[in-house]
């Protein structure tokens, strides 16, 4: 698997970078609302089938969890609330961090920080598991996040990727895409102010692989115990992989 995100106008992979970044700025007050409303709650439950996954290894005090693409920090907090786990969250959209920060509520130190996914500031084999909520795909490199992912797990280290994907049945996939392409901008643009964003949402989910395709790119970049649930007839997926546990 290879690629990655390209807006529209953006020329190579630093514009792209900076045009998602901005995008994201720009909606992040909106963020949540917009997510909830248009998910029509659904993306809730996405984080907390997540989360769920993972209940035993975030039952564990010294286990560390890293929620990459934060954003404004569900999933790091659907984490948090299911053991005793030290969860920690990176984006590199500080407005976002911002947002995550205030629901949070805990002081300016760690468990946030602002970080490229594709350049972790951690070390080597150093995390138990590494999660990403619908951020994935606004990465410029997909294999190059792979390989970060696998490089600071520790060996049988899970990553977890929650995205959104094309429903595999063609008749909800074409009902999906309608209320993607048509629906989701208006109101999108209607709450946030910004059309463009909610125009680029639906597009980046069609130029994103498949879920099967994103399964196999795991297993290429090395992961091993590579699986992927569908959730609400395919809209979104959850991929799980682990480090190899030796080599």
């Amino acid at each position: 698997m290879s690629g990655g995100v390209s807006p529209s106008g953006a020329a190579g992979a630093e514009q792209s970078a900076t045009w998602v970044k901005s995008m994201f700025g720009r909606i992040a007050p909106r963020y949540d609302l917009l997510n909830h409303v248009l998910s029509f709650q659904a993306d809730r439950y996405w984080r907390w089938r997540t989360a769920r996954r993972f209940r035993d290894l975030l039952a564990r005090p010294d286990a560390v969890v890293l929620d990459i693409c934060c954003g404004s920090g569900d999933l790091m907090l659907a984490l948090r609330r299911n053991g005793e786990a030290r969860v920690f969250g990176s984006d590199f959209c500080h407005p976002m961090l911002l947002e995550a920060r205030r629901k949070t509520g805990v002081p300016a130190a760690p468990p946030l920080f602002e970080a490229d996914a594709l350049r972790l500031p951690v070390r080597d084999r150093s995390l138990d598991l590494i999660a990403a909520a619908f951020g994935f795909r606004n990465l410029v490199d997909y294999r190059g996040g792979l390989r970060e992912m696998l490089r600071a797990l520790k060996p049988g280290g899970k990553a977890a990727i929650l995205e959104f994907t094309q429903p595999p049945n063609p008749f909800f996939r074409a009902s999906y895409n309608f209320y993607s392409r048509r629906l989701l901008p208006l109101i999108g643009g209607l709450v946030s102010g910004s059309r463009e964003s909610y125009v680029y949402l639906p597009d980046s989910v069609e130029r994103f692989p498949p879920a099967p395709q994103l399964a196999e790119g795991m297993r290429v970049a090395g992961f091993e115990e590579v699986e992927f649930t569908y959730l609400t007839a395919g809209v979104a997926a959850l991929h799980i992989g682990a480090a190899p546990r030796s080599g």
